[in-house]
C-alpha cells in the first residue's frame, strides 16, 4: 500500500512507532505501525487502562519514549500533562497559563493543541496565546504570549493550532496584521521572521480577517524552495521557509464563517484545503515563475468535501474525510487528482480519521469508533464500537495510534485500547 508522505525534516521519537506530534509522525495522520488488528470483535477491542484527571479540553495526545502528553483545564488553569505509557500513572504536570472558555458559555472549555515533542524539549500552546516550551522533566524554558508580545490577533474560539518544528525554526501563527505568522527560534523563542498576510475588513460577527485560523501547519519543498502551508482565518498560504515571503495564496477553501480547521495536505506539487459550512474542498498546483515566485492557480472545487476539524487522510491517490458543519454530516472518498466524489456513506458520520496498518479509524463526534478499509469503490467496514462514559461535549480529539494501541480522550477521560494481534 502506498502511502503519501510529507517531505518535513520531522524529528522522530527513539521508537518508530511513537506519535510525538499533531497528526503524528509524517504529520499526516498516518502510521507506519503493523501487526495491528484488521477486524473488531463486536465489543470492540480490549481496554488496556483508562485514566481520569487531565482537565477539560480538546487537545490530542503526543506518545513519545514512554510517555504521554496531553493539555487541559483544571479549575481556571491550563497544564500540560506527562503520563506513564504503560498505565497513564501522572508524572508531572507544569503550567502552561490561563484556563477557561474561549467564546460563547457553550464553547467547550480547555486548550486545544497537541503537544510536540523533540528530543527533550516540549512545545506547547494554550487557548489564550501562552506558547511554553518545557523539558520532558517538566521544568520550563521559555514562554512568549502570542496577543502581548507577537502583537496577535485571537481567532474567536481561542488559538487551536499545534506547533510545527522544522529544523531550527517554530512556525507559530498569532494572526494579525503585523505578525499574522511568525517563525521562532525553538532554542529561546526569539522571532526569526515575520510575514504580514494582508487583512480585510473586520466583521463584528465572525471577527478581523487578519485572526488566525484554527488549523496547523505543514512543510514542504516544491521546486527547490521550502515552504508551510496553512490557513489564516480566510485564506490558504505558502510562505517561503527561510525568510517568511507570502508566495501564494488560495481563497477558495475558506468559508465565509472565517472558521479554517482542517490541517492541508500537500502532493507532488498539488495543494488541498477544506472548511466546512458554506464552503468545501478544493485543490490548486503550484507553478514555479522565472522570477523564482511561486502561484497556486485552482484544479478544482468541491462543495461536498467540506471537511469541519476531523482532517484528510491521502491514501494511494484517494482522498478520505468527513463532511459537515456543526452536526450530521457523512464520511466521503474523494479522488484526489480530479476532485471526483468516489462514494459517501452516513452509516460513518462526521468525525476525525487516522490511518495505521491498512485500516482507517473513524471516531464520530458522538462518541462511536469505526474501523475501515481504505477502498476506493466502497465503504467496508471491519468493526465499530462506542465509548462508554462519554460526556456532553462533542468528541473533537482525534485518535491516535502508537506502539500497538488506540488512545482516545473526552476530556478528562483518556482511554488507552490494545490493538495489537
Amino acid at each position: 500500500m502506498q502511502q503519501f508522505l510529507l517531505t518535513a525534516s520531522l524529528v522522530t521519537c527513539a521508537n518508530a512507532h511513537d506519535w510525538p506530534r499533531w497528526e503524528g509522525p509524517h504529520r499526516n495522520a498516518i502510521s507506519d505501525e503493523t501487526g495491528l488488528l484488521q477486524e473488531w470483535p463486536e465489543s470492540g477491542p480490549p481496554v488496556a487502562w483508562r485514566i481520569t484527571g487531565i482537565g477539560d479540553g480538546m487537545g490530542g495526545i503526543a506518545v513519545c519514549e514512554g510517555r504521554i502528553y496531553t493539555t487541559g483545564d483544571i479549575d481556571d488553569t491550563s497544564w500540560l500533562f506527562a503520563l506513564n505509557e504503560k498505565n497513564g500513572e501522572l508524572i508531572w504536570k507544569a503550567r502552561i497559563g490561563r484556563g477557561g472558555r474561549v467564546g460563547f458559555i457553550f464553547q467547550p472549555k480547555g486548550p486545544r493543541c497537541t503537544p510536540t515533542v523533540e528530543g527533550d524539549r516540549i512545545y506547547v500552546l494554550g487557548q489564550f496565546g501562552e506558547f511554553v516550551c518545557f523539558t520532558t522533566a517538566g521544568e520550563e524554558v521559555w514562554r512568549t504570549q502570542y496577543i502581548d508580545d507577537l502583537g496577535g490577533v485571537m481567532p474567536k474560539w481561542g488559538y487551536s493550532e499545534s506547533p510545527l518544528i522544522d529544523g531550527d525554526q517554530i512556525i507559530c501563527e498569532p494572526g494579525g496584521p503585523e505578525a499574522t505568522v511568525v517563525a521562532l527560534n525553538k532554542r529561546d523563542g526569539k522571532t526569526i521572521w515575520t510575514c504580514n498576510v494582508p487583512a480585510g475588513e473586520f466583521n463584528p460577527r465572525y471577527g478581523n480577517d487578519s485572526a488566525a485560523g484554527y488549523s496547523s501547519a505543514i512543510a514542504f519543498d516544491f521546486e527547490g524552495v521550502r515552504q508551510y502551508a496553512l490557513f489564516t482565518s480566510t485564506t490558504l498560504v505558502g510562505i517561503r521557509a527561510d525568510d517568511g515571503k507570502l508566495l501564494w495564496r488560495f481563497d477558495r477553501p475558506v468559508n465565509t464563517h472565517r472558521i479554517p480547521c482542517s490541517t492541508p495536505i500537500y502532493h507532488e506539487g498539488i495543494v488541498f484545503g477544506s472548511t466546512a459550512y458554506d464552503a468545501g474542498g478544493g485543490a490548486a498546483k503550484l507553478e514555479k515563475g522565472v522570477d523564482g515566485g511561486v502561484s497556486a492557480e485552482e484544479i478544482y472545487f468541491s462543495p461536498e468535501m467540506k471537511n469541519h476539524h476531523g482532517g484528510l487522510i491521502l491514501n494511494d491517490g484517494t482522498l478520505y474525510g468527513a463532511a459537515g458543519g456543526n452536526q450530521g454530516g457523512f464520511l466521503v472518498c474523494m479522488d484526489f487528482k480530479t476532485g471526483e466524489i468516489l462514494w459517501r456513506e452516513r452509516k460513518a458520520p462526521k468525525g476525525s480519521l487516522t490511518l495505521a496498518d491498512g485500516r482507517l479509524y473513524l471516531r464520530t463526534e458522538s462518541g462511536s469508533v469505526i474501523l475501515f478499509e481504505p477502498n476506493r469503490e466502497q465503504f467496508v467496514e471491519h468493526g465499530r464500537f462506542e465509548q462508554p462514559d462519554r460526556t456532553r461535549e462533542p468528541a473533537w480529539t482525534h485518535p491516535v495510534i502508537a506502539n500497538g494501541k488506540l488512545y482516545i480522550r473526552d476530556q478528562n477521560l483518556l482511554l488507552c485500547y490494545d490493538v495489537k494481534k
